[in-house]
């Protein structure tokens, strides 16, 4: 079924449908048929130039911002996971950073986008900045993959007497002190320069024992803030404190000092006294042998201590309070152990104290990395993954998702730069990768990728097969293919629709990949599968402005108006969603596909970009909140999520399908209106659009040079009638069919223009699941009503609609403000200005009588349980061919919705005199 017949069939409530092309779903639908070869190709983003318009204005805001943001940021927690100098840098926060959401789990990813940013960004302007950029980046990532191959190594740091060790946040390092340190001793004294520079809780300067049972600790700051001192033989409950009473100041040095004699316990805090237990019984000779000596480390889940340790000392005594004093200005080695710390190589520590007792540095999670490795958190994310059954964030945060971003851009940073360190590195990680998963049981496989959010793994297929193309190894064909989900591509091949309670963007960009495994394999099921996806989600699961998903899930198909909520249409999919669309167009160069690419980009894509200059963030939203009167947040989580990535993407490849060559070379597509200059290099032509669409109603294409071939422009479906194209200001006469492409063949010659005409009308959409909510269209542009009320706004329309169904005698245009008008006294404006005013992308018709031209019958306007009305049914027709045919159709309309005699009779007298 048609578009056109979905919308009747479906009782839409629309003036004009604007997609007559688009598929229905069903749930067992016919597979789709095997494509051959590609048919269109995408030209580089170095060959087509955005000019001034919209699309560049937008990207000057993002192109500023990848001048100028600080990049050993984003290095910081790829060089503190290596234990490398972070070079004063603070990492971004938010998803990006250890303090933001599940203490940052998917950190990497945010600078994997940032690459892609980079390189993006050189392709379309050529400005070395970009370039430069990514050098230095690649080599700071072959620095960290590099050293993560080592044992860790001493960072050092200025300290209180001369050099000290410092600990990265983020390193996982801590110093490992050799069996048998406190000898059994009855008495002690624990004696440490610290400087915290984190104000995390629980971590340790000393933790000796063998679990969380038996053991002895001195931590810098517990629950409260304060140090504290404990030994257990019997666990937390068990334990005997000494509590500070003050915290320490992150990012100063203190001194920390624990005496216990026996019979008491003191702690001080830089030689004074701050705690004190007198009835302590517990000596370390009572812990017996203990399995762990550490230094910087905890036998809890805490963190790991990050700052910097100077002059650690123990004693076999409990050193009276002016000794404790003394140590502030003279540092005295003790009995037991002491490290000076003073090393500048290296991952041992001399003991000072006589005994030999030489500390270690390591990682918690073990270590060196596997070869070719590389994250900005260790491999435990990927190996806890393994046994995982259910998804936790807050334990395993979508590892191979990180892991995508990371090598995407670094791919695209080896195809901007030619730099074959980023080939090696990218190379390196599907190594990594595949001597992980190829050792996997296919079964543990599937269930990993089912999981969510854990099992995530982003369009890391694509980008797969994008890396195979270069390397042309066999393994990392085959790795690609470890990433098959098996349900969803065989469910999705046999047209079956099993998207319902599905995360949205953890499955879009699947079918990507599955496309450019059918290139590389030829293997049928991957193409049938991508292609019986798309239509299963564009229209069915689509928001008006192109997104999808509720709280980043799928409903059931066709509940739109019932999903409407603060947490709509999450930005990835959109992006994600063109890409497929993009992809699927190569193989299928249909209208269709352009169609949505349109709709997609001009609204939700555009209007996700704040337009405020911003250093620090990127300013784009993570939802597109479609409840009445929500007000966009460019800001969300601190700045560095998914979203804001791929909002960085988007914005530096606005001009990514605007062309297409086709048919062997021998044909152009022309699918956005849009300012820009080709340069097709095989043709030996440029192709130079010079328009304000869609301010302007059209569009104006220079050729340059000769060349013979067939430029395709494409009708849009929302452009019904009035599309006219002009050859040197000659008026071609051929069918323009919306929804089609307008053929031109000949051999263009140096100067030729091609000038085309794209009328705008007003026209609504209904929602499927309640015909009376609906969307405002303005050609490509959805219309947000600007008004802060949290309820539906009413509007009457159908009254004022001419008989092509067009309802510009419903709206004024605003003076000095292209595509803003009022209607009833509110103020509509595009999606796609960024900013922060509150919106209504969706409102409810109010069509309470007949009215034709302004006329009013006096008749009631009938309707539906579903909310769908005779006036609805009657304009879902239009454009009607003259005044008899739109008369016809209102006695129809009359007799199928049952009016009386009368009020037909009313009814018709009205349609007859208004137009």
């Amino acid at each position: 079924m048609g578009r056109r017949g979905f919308l009747r069939g479906a009782a839409l409530a629309t003036a004009v449908p604007l997609l007559p092309a688009w598929p229905a779903a069903h749930a067992h639908a016919k597979p789709v048929q095997a494509a051959g070869p590609a048919l269109a190709e995408p030209f580089p983003l170095a060959d087509v130039k955005l000019t001034d318009g919209l699309f560049a204005a937008k990207r000057a805001l993002v192109l500023d911002h990848a001048r100028g943001y600080d990049v050993d940021r984003l290095l910081q927690v790829f060089r503190a996971n290596a234990g490398l100098p972070t070079l004063g840098a603070v990492a971004p926060g938010g998803w990006e950073g250890l303090d933001g959401e599940a203490n940052g789990n998917l950190r990497g990813h945010y600078t994997g986008h940032f690459l892609t940013l980079l390189a993006q960004a050189h392709a379309s302007t050529g400005e070395a900045v970009f370039t430069d950029r990514l050098r230095y980046m690649i080599g700071a990532l072959t620095e960290v993959r590099d050293a993560l191959r080592r044992d860790p190594v001493v960072l050092s740091t200025p300290g209180r007497f001369g050099r000290a060790l410092e600990h990265v946040r983020g390193s996982y390092q801590y110093l490992d002190l050799p069996a048998g340190v406190l000898a059994g001793t009855t008495a002690v004294t624990l004696s440490a320069w610290v400087r915290p520079d984190h104000d995390a809780s629980w971590t340790r300067v000393f933790d000796f024992g063998n679990d969380t049972t038996r053991y002895l600790f001195l931590a810098t700051r517990t629950a409260t803030g304060v140090p504290r001192f404990a030994i257990t033989t019997g666990g937390p409950g068990q334990e005997q404190v000494v509590d500070g009473t003050a915290p320490l100041s992150p990012g100063t040095w203190s001194h920390l000092a624990v005496t216990l004699d026996g019979t008491a316990g003191t702690l001080y805090v830089n030689g004074v006294v701050a705690g004190r237990n007198p009835a302590m019984t517990l000596t370390p000779a009572a812990l017996g042998p203990l399995a762990h000596h550490w230094i910087g480390r905890s036998h809890f889940p805490d963190p790991v201590f990050a700052g910097a340790f100077d002059q650690v000392d123990i004693f076999s005594r409990a050193l009276s309070a002016a000794e404790i004093a003394h140590l502030q200005h003279t540092p005295s080695p003790g009995d037991l152990a002491s490290y000076r710390l003073d090393e500048t190589t290296g991952s041992t520590f001399a003991d000072g104290s006589g005994r030999g007792l030489t500390a270690t540095l390591r990682r918690t999670w073990g270590g060196p990395s596997h070869p070719g490795f590389l994250a900005a958190y260790p491999e435990t994310q990927f190996i806890t993954l393994e046994s995982m059954t259910s998804g936790n964030y807050t334990v395993v945060w979508a590892p191979y998702y990180t892991a995508h971003k990371i090598l995407r851009g670094l791919l695209d940073a080896y195809l901007t730069t030619k730099d074959t360190r980023a080939l090696d590195l990218a190379s390196g990680l599907c190594d990594w990768m595949h001597s992980r998963l190829a050792k996997l049981p296919k079964a543990t496989l599937q269930r990993m990728w089912g999981i969510f959010s854990s099992g995530e793994f982003g369009g890391i297929v694509e980008a797969i097969c994008d890396v195979h193309a270069h390397t042309g190894k066999p393994e990392h064909l085959a790795l690609a293919r470890l990433f098959d989900l098996d349900h969803l591509i065989d469910s999705c091949a046999a047209g079956t629709d099993v998207l319902t309670g599905l995360h949205a963007n953890q499955h879009i960009p699947i079918f990507t990949g599955l496309l450019r495994l059918h290139d590389a394999t030829g293997e049928q099921r991957y193409l049938d599968a991508a292609r019986n996806f798309w239509p299963m989600v564009v229209p069915p699961r689509m928001y008006s402005i192109g997104g999808t998903s509720t709280g980043e899930f799928w409903r059931e198909p066709g509940a739109i108006a019932s999903t409407l909520s603060e947490v709509n249409a999450e930005t990835c999919c959109a992006h994600n969603l063109l890409k497929l669309t993009r992809a699927l167009f190569r193989r299928e160069p249909a209208p269709k596909y352009a169609d949505y690419y349109e709709r997609t980009l001009y609204n939700q894509i555009l209007g996700s970009k704040q337009d405020t200059p911003d250093p620090e963030k990127p300013r784009v939203t993570y939802f597109i909140g479609l409840a009445p009167g929500h007000v966009r947040d460019y800001t969300p989580k601190q700045g560095t999520t998914c979203c804001e990535g791929t909002g960085l993407e988007s914005a530096t490849k606005y001009q990514d399908s605007v062309y297409f060559r086709g048919d062997g070379d021998s044909a152009l597509y022309v699918n956005l209106y849009s300012p820009s200059t080709l340069t097709w290099t095989a043709k030996g032509v440029t192709i130079t659009q010079r328009t304000a669409f869609p301010v302007e109603q059209g569009t104006r294409l220079t050729i340059g040079g000769t060349a013979q071939f067939t430029l395709r422009l494409r009708v849009p479906a929302w452009c019904l009638d009035g599309f006219e194209v002009r050859v040197n200001n000659t008026v071609v006469t051929q069918p323009a069919v919306p929804g089609s492409y307008f053929d031109l063949t000949r051999t263009w010659q140096h100067g030729d223009t091609i000038s085309v005409r794209l009328p705008f009308r007003f026209r609504t959409e209904a929602t499927p699941d309640n015909p009376a909510v609906q969307s405002l269209f303005y050609g490509p542009v959805n219309l947000v009503a600007r008004d802060p009320r949290k309820t539906f706004l009413r509007f009457s329309f159908h009254g004022k609609a001419a008989l092509d169904g067009d309802l510009s005698d419903a709206f004024t245009p605003i003076p000095g403000k292209p595509l803003h008008f009022l209607a009833e006294g509110i103020e509509f404006a595009p999606f796609h200005e960024g900013t922060e005013d509150p919106a209504h992308v969706y409102f409810e018709r109010h069509e309470p009588a007949i009215v034709f031209g302004g006329l009013d019958s006096g008749v009631a306007n009938p309707v539906r349980a579903n909310g769908f009305t005779l006036l609805d049914d009657l304009w879902s027709h239009a454009p009607f061919r003259s005044k008899a045919d739109f008369v016809a159709r209102v006695r129809s309309a009359a007799r199928t919705w049952q009016l009386s005699a009368e009020d037909t009779a009313g009814v018709l007298a009205t349609a007859r005199a208004a137009y």
